[in-house]
């Protein structure tokens, strides 16, 4: 496992997460607090594309960003969780670039003004890194910001935004119900508490029908514009194309950089809130943005590196950090679409934490992967026992077995695929902070 030493920025955050709980409260007061004292910098960021829902938030924040950028916008982005380190929730924008993660000087200021300021006074840690967000998109200037929500949405940190330019809901499923609730209607719910009064809302597409009467009538309630998938404005393939269609007209478009039928959808909720949010998008916008997309860890595909160097040769291996059924259903619906146009032997190398429903996640590739490995998460109290991971998977119906290290994994996989005609599809996942594992030990960490 290769471990990157913290920077000085890192050393802060790791201390304060030994000084501050990290939980999740039901309350906005101490980060309220906090901001008052700071001097409010969420009153002096650019226009705010505030983002929330289950699955999906992080690959519509990427198409907001290109979206943003492709016309040539400085475009501040906040996300979370991170992969590797903590500068990647925390990207400045950059007029006519892609913008810059912060840089490690500028974060350990922040986060010392943030402690500095809230001087000992109750408050969680992921409260004090959102106050460094608003610090860091405040003091740097820019023409817009999109802002993912940590938790839920309507108890989350970044929640202390009153009025942003629009704010976008993703599909909504069964996920932290320990601290969202126990329903789709409670969860969504909780999701709908970024729409605000009178600012313009966008709701991705929702496979749950409660869910989305949840948030409609949030947004009805408030009289907020919204904007439904399908009702409103619909992106789907043809001829190898995505049309994005809503009462402005068709756009034309080239399909999407980000791999897997789930992002055209994707693609249009981010394409309906930056219209929705003031800014123009045009056809050739567009088409820029969908070109040069890019999300970490959404079905990336590794094509270097030194776990890479370890898998049989042309071996094809795909990295996505989708942790729950939903996700699992979107990603095996990609390997499938694959093996249609390519056909090759899946195997899955799986690491969850045991917040997630990890039988529900794999009896997506039923049928789909000839043998799944499960291996634990470095780092991660929450991890699945390999063992216990592997059980899971049998018992949703596929073959598995427990694997010490990912490395051990793609040695096994080299063993078993020897007699193949046609080097293996390798897909890495279950998780998030497992994905952080992979690109770090691989030596790609994202930039």
């Amino acid at each position: 496992m290769t471990n990157l030493s913290p920077s000085r920025a890192e050393q802060e955050i790791d201390r304060l997460l030994g000084l501050f709980p990290r939980g999740f409260d039901l309350s906005l007061d101490r980060i309220a607090r906090l901001l008052d004292d700071l001097g409010r910098p969420q009153d002096a960021m650019p226009p705010v594309i505030h983002v929330a829902g289950t699955n999906g938030k992080g690959s519509a924040t990427a198409f907001a960003r290109a979206l943003l950028e492709a016309q040539g916008l400085a475009v501040h982005v906040h996300t979370s969780p991170h992969l590797v380190r903590w500068h990647e929730r925390y990207r400045i924008g950059v007029r006519g670039g892609p913008g810059r993660l912060v840089s490690d000087e500028a974060l350990r200021d922040a986060v010392l003004k943030a402690e500095r300021v809230n001087a000992g006074r109750p408050i969680t840690v992921f409260e004090l890194l959102t106050a460094v967000t608003f610090i860091l998109f405040a003091e740097n200037p820019a023409d817009a910001a999109v802002i993912e929500v940590g938790l839920g949405g309507m108890y989350d940190a970044t929640n202390v935004l009153q009025r942003p330019a629009a704010s976008l809901i993703m599909p909504i499923a069964m996920d932290h119900q320990q601290w969202l609730g126990q329903t789709i209607e409670e969860i969504a719910l909780a999701k709908a508490g970024i729409v605000k009064r009178g600012v313009p809302a966008v709701f991705g597409r929702q496979d749950e029908e409660a869910a989305l009467g949840v948030l409609i009538d949030r947004a009805e309630r408030l009289g907020a514009p919204y904007f439904v998938y399908g009702q409103d404005y619909l992106a789907h393939e043809e001829n190898g194309r995505l049309l994005y269609q809503d009462d402005g007209g068709l756009m034309d478009l080239p399909l999407p950089a980000l791999p897997g039928r789930h992002q055209y959808s994707n693609a249009g909720a981010a394409i309906r809130t930056v219209k929705a949010a003031g800014f123009a998008v045009n056809e050739e916008i567009a088409s820029r943005a969908m070109k040069g997309v890019t999300w970490p860890a959404r079905l990336q595909r590794l094509k270097t590196g030194s776990l890479v160097a370890l898998a049989p040769e042309g071996s094809e291996i795909w990295l996505d950090g989708g942790h729950n059924p939903h996700g699992g259903r979107a990603v095996a619906e990609a390997m499938a679409a694959f093996e249609e146009r390519d056909p090759r032997p899946l195997y899955m190398i799986t690491g969850m934490i045991n917040t997630k429903d990890p039988k529900g996640y794999f009896e997506a590739f039923v049928g789909l992967a000839r043998q799944a490995f499960t291996v634990g998460i470095h780092n991660s109290d929450a991890t699945i026992d390999p063992v216990a991971l592997a059980h899971d998977a049998a018992e949703a119906g596929l073959s598995a077995a427990p694997a010490s290290s990912a490395v051990e994994a793609l040695a096994r996989i080299a063993q078993l695929a020897g007699g193949d005609e046609r080097p293996p599809r390798i897909l890495i996942g279950g998780s998030l902070y497992f994905a952080g594992n992979i690109l770090e030990e691989n030596g790609t960490p994202p930039d």
